[in-house]
């Protein structure tokens, strides 16, 4: 969670990194994911340090323009979820839960939904260096551990807590320890 400058440039940071970024500003015609990216920053920064009135107006400002960078770019990604090293890989529909916790270093693909069970409130909560593929669907009160690989259209409805695998499938199984290759 980002509560200071500091913190605010350690996310930027690590996400520029995350994304194989040399520059340090983005593209004026292009790099829009990472302009997005920049946004989400910005706003858990103004969102999580609201006591100002000044902060609160700048909110405001930043949350106008990340719900139309979010529109524009199909995502639906709440604030406060992904630690730092986000990772979006590509424009698409991307929908993720509110309570939704997820770890430093994840990229994730199109396509992706995380969130909750109908007529549940908890949700997941996954590790640290998390790829998500196109297409994954991870849902319920489920936690996944680090270094998880979950493949193309899998689907995730149970706990992987020991983490250090590749899930596949529908329902997901783990095909591979990761600590032997």
């Amino acid at each position: 969670m980002i509560k200071s400058r500091n913190d605010l440039k350690y996310f930027l940071h690590r996400d520029r990194k995350a994304l194989k970024k040399s520059r340090n500003r983005p593209k004026f015609f292009s790099d829009e994911i990472w302009k997005y990216q920049i946004l989400l920053r910005q706003c858990e920064y103004y969102f999580n340090n609201k006591q100002k009135i000044t902060h609160r107006l700048v909110y405001k400002y930043f949350r106008f323009r990340f719900h139309r960078k979010e529109v524009q770019l199909g995502f639906s990604i709440p604030l406060n979820c992904f630690g730092p090293g986000l990772r979006i890989v590509h424009r698409g529909t991307i929908v993720i839960n509110g309570n939704t916790k997820i770890g430093e270093n994840c990229t994730i693909h199109i396509d992706v939904n995380i969130g909750s069970k109908p007529n549940e409130e908890k949700s997941p909560i996954l590790g640290n260096n998390i790829y998500i593929g196109p297409g994954a669907k991870i849902f319920g009160d489920i936690t996944i551990g680090d270094n998880v690989f979950i493949g193309a259209n899998t689907v995730v409805n149970k706990n992987f807590e020991e983490g250090n695998c590749t899930l596949v499938g529908i329902p997901a199984v783990s095909i591979k320890n990761r600590m032997n290759e």
